[in-house]
């Protein structure tokens, strides 16, 4: 039996292996489960869940112990967006914060109770804000507003919280938070004193380079293989060697007011044994030092990161991903959250796609890339790295198996909350 005929052969039987990488790409690999509900989480998977609203980005993760953490959980006026918005799914008779929390209930082992809640940085797009939300309510006296995380806490209940400036909010420097959305800073904060005061959340700040402060809780120690490291907060980067790096020393020094909230994102490599997800937040773009040089923030952090099987796209692909970044994390698989139809623009998708960088087959998974997208970039060569299965807007979902040495891609549909599984793609770790 030939090559062409394994492949064959193996995708009438359902085979749901493939014997490796290339394979993968070359059958596509759309096993069994494919036209069927999600089959769920099992005890040793790692899992990421790039949950699609169409209004902003938030991803759920669970543990091989079963831990689980709800990174990021925005809402914003998409719709006020005109042309630039890109479908709202399911659809609109909710906001996106209850939408993120009846997605996590359907996939949560345990439901309602999530571990840890952390914010990337302070944009409403990430967090919710006072700006828009579901519904403004009165509680300890202040106005309170529903909208992404504290309205998903209407369903969920948060144990952890781990925020990048918490309790000061003055690093790295006073008034911090307004170098984002002062709606939204504000927001967070009566939120955090609220669910502090009447949920018993516990709160504490971004350790930068800890690898002991997001740790397996349910079953300690059954799993070494996993690990999370902290690589970036507040401007400062950490490397595994223990130093850090300060890529806004000099503009403070020299006295700024303000500093670009995208650069203070949070930032993590997951490790499960061989396979290793880069996620940081909306770190991206370019500053300028007090005598003029142009610093291109991404190139520093790809000094901390290193290979990795998996990577989140920097600023939902909108002028991020600098080329040695590119070149540091060189995945198998690109994932972007996608709101806008300024998102996943050419100058970025062609520095993922390109050879010259980085060689061997990739393959880009945007939550979407809406068909006017197509209709304009639809001839760019960069698109044959697109996955089809990303023209429909749906979820998409990284499930590493036990030990990580093998991954799988599957995209669920978002139309409607059935959790049909679309299409599935297999991976050997490299």
């Amino acid at each position: 039996m030939d090559r062409r005929d394994f492949i064959k052969t193996s995708l009438l039987a359902g085979t749901a292996l493939c014997l490796d990488w290339e394979t993968a790409f070359a059958a596509g690999c759309h096993d069994i489960r494919a036209g069927k509900p999600w089959q769920g989480w099992k005890e040793g998977q790692f899992q990421i869940h790039f949950i699609y609203t169409g209004v902003a980005e938030s991803m759920f993760l669970i543990f091989p112990d079963g831990t689980t953490m709800l990174l990021d959980c925005g809402d914003f006026n998409a719709v006020g967006r005109g042309e630039k918005a890109v479908p709202l799914l399911p659809d609109t008779s909710r906001h996106s914060g209850e939408w993120i929390a009846r997605y996590v209930t359907r996939v949560n082992p345990a439901v309602t109770d999530v571990d840890y809640m952390l914010l990337s940085h302070y944009h409403n797009d990430h967090a919710g804000s006072d700006r828009f939300y579901a519904e403004k309510i009165l509680r300890d006296g202040q106005e309170y507003c529903l909208s992404g995380f504290s309205q998903a806490a209407e369903m969920l209940s948060f144990k952890k919280a781990i925020d990048r400036c918490w309790p000061t909010y003055d690093d790295p420097i006073p008034g911090t938070t307004d170098g984002g959305d002062p709606d939204t800073g504000e927001h967070m904060k009566r939120f955090y004193s609220y669910m502090q005061k009447h949920r018993g959340l516990e709160i504490e700040k971004f350790r930068l380079g800890a690898t002991d402060q997001i740790v397996q809780l349910k079953r300690p120690g059954r799993y070494p293989g996993f690990q999370v490291r902290n690589i970036c907060a507040n401007g400062r980067i950490a490397f595994p060697d223990g130093s850090v790096r300060d890529l806004f020393e000099a503009v403070k020094k020299a006295g700024a007011k303000k500093l670009n909230e995208n650069g203070m994102s949070l930032g993590m490599i997951f490790s499960y044994g061989p396979f290793r997800f880069y996620t940081a937040g909306d770190f991206s773009a370019k500053f300028r030092d007090p005598d003029g040089t142009v610093r291109f923030i991404e190139d520093d952090i790809a000094d901390a990161c290193g290979p990795v099987s998996v990577a989140k796209v920097n600023h939902h692909g909108h002028n991020s991903m600098s080329r040695k970044l590119v070149a540091a994390l060189r995945p198998q698989v690109w994932v972007s959250c996608v709101w806008d139809q300024l998102h996943n623009l050419p100058p970025c998708m062609e520095l993922l796609s390109d050879r010259s960088i980085y060689p061997g087959d990739r393959i880009i998974c945007p939550t979407i890339m809406p068909a006017e997208r197509r209709a304009k970039d639809g001839d760019a060569a960069w698109m044959k790295d697109v996955a089809p299965e990303s023209y429909e807007g749906g979820h998409v979902v990284v499930n590493v198996e036990k030990g990580g040495k093998r991954y799988s891609v599957s995209w669920l549909t978002a139309r409607d909350e059935s959790m049909l599984v679309r299409s599935v793609r297999h991976f050997r770790t490299v």
